[in-house]
């Protein structure tokens, strides 16, 4: 077991307004993460500090015992799987699956010059087959459903074996079937012995796959509760960070809130 995400008292600013203030947060190479908090708390910078794709205003991020602003973040980034709608739109409509997921390789979204080994296309395939997209090879991106889609965006991260794997809200829009697709994937997934660090920022606890260990809350920019996903995502605590009552529970491997009369 090794550390792969150090934050110390890490902030930052935006326009002279503190986005994240003095976080202090660790995450151990064998643990999966879950972030929840309120809208404007901070999630989706917090996963971004994490993914080397941006640089604390002050404090100390160490990712994968490299600390930033003192090495090539581009080098870095080869390393860490990171999903998110934000890449998805850089992707070419034309481009294949198959293609949007290999190029994940050359960390490039769209086919150009680069050369492949059959090693790679074998890699590939065997992505697009656990994550249910071994029939949509060929298919088009910009004709996939949105279930499909946010699945290519996570194949594509897993792509290159990365030894972190970051999901920014992987199911969000989905409708009822693709969301339960794909959270079930990603249970599998993060339950296995061989999968990666993972951090997941979600909106809806109900959207938490099973094999996640660790939760993160945040709240106006601050770690409000962090640690063993049961002792972290109570009823109270929620509430509290969320500002309104709500009941938690827990079922099947999966989590549920509902508003607390």
């Amino acid at each position: 077991m090794s550390r792969v995400i150090d934050l110390n008292n890490v902030t930052v600013v935006r326009d002279q307004r503190p986005i994240l203030n003095n976080v202090d947060w660790q995450v151990e190479s064998d643990q999966r993460w879950v972030i929840v908090g309120p809208n404007g708390a901070g999630k989706t910078t917090l996963l971004r500090v994490a993914g080397a794709q941006i640089h604390p205003s002050s404090g100390q991020a160490t990712i994968l015992d490299e600390r930033l602003g003192e090495i090539n973040v581009f080098e870095l980034r080869t390393r860490i799987g990171f999903a998110s709608s934000a890449l998805a739109s850089h992707i070419p409509n034309s481009e294949t699956v198959l293609n949007a997921v290999m190029t994940a390789s050359y960390a490039v979204t769209g086919r150009w010059n680069e050369k492949y080994d059959d090693i790679d296309e074998r890699r590939a395939r065997r992505v697009l087959n656990e994550w249910a997209l071994e029939n949509y090879a060929d298919r088009a991106f910009g004709t996939l459903s949105d279930g499909e889609r946010k699945r290519t965006q996570i194949a594509r991260a897993v792509m290159p074996d990365p030894e972190l794997l970051l999901l920014d809200e992987p199911v969000a829009s989905l409708d009822l079937a693709a969301r339960e697709q794909t959270i079930s994937i990603i249970g599998q997934y993060a339950s296995a012995p061989t999968a990666p660090a993972m951090v997941m920022v979600t909106h809806h606890l109900e959207e938490i796959p099973a094999g996640f260990t660790h939760a993160l809350i945040l709240r106006e920019g601050q770690v409000y509760a962090a640690g063993e996903i049961g002792h972290t995502l109570t009823s109270l605590k929620i509430s509290e960070a969320f500002g309104f009552n709500v009941e938690v529970d827990y079922a099947d491997g999966r989590y549920r809130a509902r508003a607390k009369h």
